[in-house]
């Protein structure tokens, strides 16, 4: 008897086991945090990469269907038209589902439709591969920063921007894939088939370490289609659309702005986005500890001061010295602002994490896209110079609102 009690234990250790090994997902007790954070990181990775990877061969793309700069824009837009179209259903679909299901999912098509883009050879081809790559993009997006603020609960403390700081890093990387595969005299789809495959291989290798379960409280009421949006996350969402209209700004018109203000010389005009890049990737990647220091109030009023202070620096002294440290002081400014707003959307109580995700990305997504086109024409009315000071102006308005957000606590 005494024997047959010992064993009981164990007999229950290997069910358990055995159920989880079928289910290809370890047992939560069994899997260091740690682990599941790689994991996490993995596919924030991953998504870079293949966003990296498409914009790097976009000349290519442009010469092989013979496209004019102006036909290159209409097609472009296809992408953040994907992605807002799916906004009122990715939220849904993660709360629904789980994240993890959803993610394991999205990230492989996310993958599979950037092959797609390389195998197009008609421009309504290239018009839906982009349009369908904005959909999988925007279900991988809400799903990988649900996982983000699931890992963000178990570890107790912030790591969110570390996550975002994964993606920057593939930014990086793909940039440099790309410019080996271009001097190997790779065409786009073989390029874009290799990425794939690296995708597929971290997302088997990875899968089973992400977060399991939904992502909705269970006490959450179900909501209708259309309903009154929560007033905390449209705050939440106007921060987010004035730092991403700032990131939106630097991302297109710093090259333009050190070519054309600055003056600076045709080796340097990459300066600029390089050292608004760099910073901002460092940022995330100190972030989360400054943040457990001084707090997210703190953190995201001193983004907003960086971002005006960044920007206002080139433009009253628009030579490259003052420009490069500028726009280095507004990249470190905009590196924690957006994954604090969506670790503090994720954490009210009233909506599930990812419904709320979807929400502020809704509102946050329309300054990444419609701040570039701003800048322009202003531009064409006044100056540059005058554009980025209405961008600067941008950074005063995030330190003003979040003093009144007490989900900022």
């Amino acid at each position: 008897m005494e024997n047959e009690l010992k064993k009981a234990p164990s007999q229950t250790i290997v069910k358990r086991f055995l159920i989880n090994s079928l289910a290809g997902t370890p047992s939560q007790t069994t899997v260091p945090r740690s682990t599941m954070r790689l994991a996490v990181a993995a596919f924030y990775f991953s998504m870079g990469l293949c966003f990296a990877s498409w914009a790097s061969r976009i000349p290519d793309i442009k010469t092989k269907l013979n496209l004019s700069e102006a036909e290159l824009g209409g097609i472009l837009l296809a992408l953040p038209v994907g992605q807002l179209v799916t906004m009122p259903i990715s939220g849904r679909l993660v709360t629904k589902y789980g994240s993890r299901t959803i993610l394991s999912i999205a990230i492989l098509l996310y993958a599979l439709e950037l092959t797609n883009i390389g195998w197009a050879t008609e421009i309504w081809q290239l018009v839906l591969a982009l349009f369908i790559f904005g959909v999988v993009g925007n279900l991988s997006n809400i799903s990988v920063n649900t996982q983000g603020v699931l890992a963000e609960k178990i570890y107790e403390r912030p790591i969110m921007t570390s996550f975002h700081g994964a993606w920057s890093i593939a930014g990086f990387t793909g940039a440099l894939i790309g410019l080996l595969m271009v001097n190997l005299g790779l065409t786009p789809h073989q390029h874009f088939f290799i990425v794939a495959a690296l995708v597929f291989i971290v997302v088997f290798s990875s899968r089973k370490y992400l977060i399991p379960g939904t992502s909705a409280p269970s006490e959450q009421k179900k909501k209708k289609f259309f309903s009154k949006p929560d007033a905390v996350l449209v705050q939440l969402g106007i921060i987010a659309f004035c730092s991403m209209a700032a990131e939106g700004a630097m991302f297109d018109w710093s090259g333009v702005y050190f070519k054309e203000v600055v003056e600076a010389p045709k080796s340097l005009v990459i300066l600029g986005y390089a050292s608004f890049m760099i910073m901002m990737a460092t940022g995330r990647f100190v972030g989360d500890r400054i943040i457990a220091s001084i707090g997210r109030r703190k953190m995201l009023q001193l983004g907003g001061i960086l971002i005006t202070s960044g920007l206002l620096i080139s433009v009253i002294f628009p030579t490259i010295v003052a420009a490069t440290i500028g726009f280095l002081i507004v990249g470190f400014g905009v590196s924690s602002i957006v994954p604090t707003v969506y670790s503090a959307a994720a954490r009210t109580s009233k909506i599930a994490p990812g419904m709320a995700l979807a929400a502020v990305s809704s509102i946050s997504f329309l300054g990444f896209l419609l701040g570039p086109p701003l800048i322009g024409y202003i531009a064409q009315l006044s100056s540059l110079r005058s554009s980025f000071a209405l961008v600067a102006v941008l950074g005063l308005c995030i330190s003003v609102m979040v003093t009144r957000l007490k989900v900022m606590e």
